[in-house]
């Protein structure tokens, strides 16, 4: 009750502009009067919000529609042209940078390999610089209307504070953990700032890759309606998040899991991290291709991660017009979807989702191949009652789902703040200048 006493009038004037731009941006265009019942708010304070918003340019008229026996009502939706979002996804294969609107509409897109060169920080950062200038550059974007960006990344995410002037105690920007990519306590925030070209209001957002996936599922696609939802994200390496609640106004909870690095075989394959039996080490790209070579698959030795998956498919699955189905590759297919059973169960037991989406390049490639066999088998290693209430099916959002994720991080910012930009850091004169 105490916190909640402390609430000034500015709290309360934002919180209200929060509540209507997220309803308008997930249930929209509304009118006025529908707006009341589905904020709670009364109608004087709908009048102001709406008025604000709409001199401010973030709410815009969307037509009319008639009431029953009265004056027609107008709609209002979120303007997708009050401002702009860039998504990064930091992937396993390249560097992808996407620049929308509001509503999320793509406006440009770039996107850098990484095979040859690998994680190499200093590449990453550069890729990242280039790939924001070209996609502002080639939609004739202006950065100062950028309300932030997002970028998805392999790995643990830690917000690393320091203690400043007089003992207080600040953020300094997300520090990233990547055992499998050879990152350690790297400091990717301030790399970033320091080398992308970006007016200093424009604020970062970095977490977890499969969590922007999850968001963008749980937002968007396959999960919208679900209060529990694991989103697993499988590309050359694997991961997952758990999350509560659908949309920021829930207070929506997510947690990124290392769920590829949890044990389904005893003294098993040797992970890229270092330990044995790692659910990557069977069901990752990179892992697929390794097995596929060593169980004689005809592939260049410098075949890459999804030139080896499509072979590896279309050898198990050739088509009615092709050659008999390959048994080693079959059998191969078989073994991985027992392992992603196995370790689908165990999201079962552990979270009691009400669904399971698998996505990322990888999954959405042999997801809808070994999908059937992926649900036998969880139905054979969960608990029957967990798993008869968890529905198990594929993400909805296609390749680009985690820098649609990624954007989405600036984007609830947004609307948590109401609309308004984060407030500008002043700029303290130099102590010369202070002291005359």
């Amino acid at each position: 009750m105490a916190e909640r006493d402390r609430r000034t009038v500015r709290d309360l004037r934002r919180g209200n502009r929060a509540r209507v731009l997220q309803r308008l941006y997930f249930d929209g265009p509304l009118s006025r009067q529908e707006l009341g019942p589905a904020t709670g708010l009364s109608s004087g304070s709908i009048s102001n919000v709406v008025s604000e918003l709409v001199t401010e340019g973030v709410l815009e008229e969307a037509g009319m529609v008639d009431s029953e026996g009265g004056r027609p009502r107008t709609l209002l939706r979120v303007s997708p042209t009050s401002g702009l979002l860039i998504g990064i996804d930091i992937g396993e294969t390249r560097v992808r940078v996407e620049l929308f609107d509001l509503s999320l509409t793509e406006l440009g897109r770039t996107e850098h390999l990484l095979a040859q060169h690998g994680y190499d920080v200093e590449r990453v950062v550069a890729h990242v610089r280039t790939g924001v200038a070209d996609v502002l550059r080639d939609a004739d974007a202006d950065a100062a209307s950028l309300l932030g960006i997002g970028i998805g990344v392999p790995g643990i995410v830690e917000q690393e504070t320091s203690n400043g002037a007089n003992g207080a105690t600040g953020a300094t920007g997300a520090i990233v953990h990547g055992q499998t990519i050879g990152w350690s306590a790297v400091p990717f925030e301030k790399l970033l700032r320091d080398a992308v070209e970006l007016p200093p209001e424009v604020p970062l957002f970095i977490d977890n890759g499969a969590k922007t996936l999850g968001q963008a599922e749980m937002w968007f696609g396959g999960g919208r309606g679900a209060r529990e939802a694991a989103v697993a994200l499988i590309g050359s390496g694997v991961g997952a998040c758990v999350v509560h609640a659908s949309t920021p106004d829930e207070n929506a909870r997510s947690s990124a899991l290392e769920w590829g690095h949890t044990t389904v075989r005893i003294r098993g394959r040797r992970c890229r991290c270092g330990s044995l039996g790692c659910l990557e080490a069977y069901a990752g790209a990179e892992a697929l291709r390794e097995r596929w070579q060593e169980a004689g698959g005809p592939l260049p030795a410098d075949a890459d991660d999804e030139t080896a998956l499509a072979a590896l498919l279309a050898a198990a699955f050739p088509g009615p017009e092709g050659p008999e189905p390959d048994p080693v590759a079959l059998s191969l297919l078989d073994d991985t979807a027992e392992y992603l059973g196995a370790a689908v169960a165990d999201l079962i037991n552990l979270f009691h989702p009400e669904r399971i989406l698998i996505g990322g390049w990888a999954g959405l490639l042999i997801g809808p191949r070994l999908l059937p066999e992926v649900r036998r088998y969880a139905g054979e290693y969960a608990l029957r009652h967990a798993a008869a209430r968890t529905a198990i099916e594929m993400g909805q959002l296609g390749p680009d789902a985690v820098t649609v994720g990624a954007a989405t991080l600036p984007l609830a910012d947004f609307l948590a703040r109401g609309g308004s930009r984060p407030p500008v850091a002043p700029v303290r004169p130099a102590a010369s200048a202070r002291r005359a």
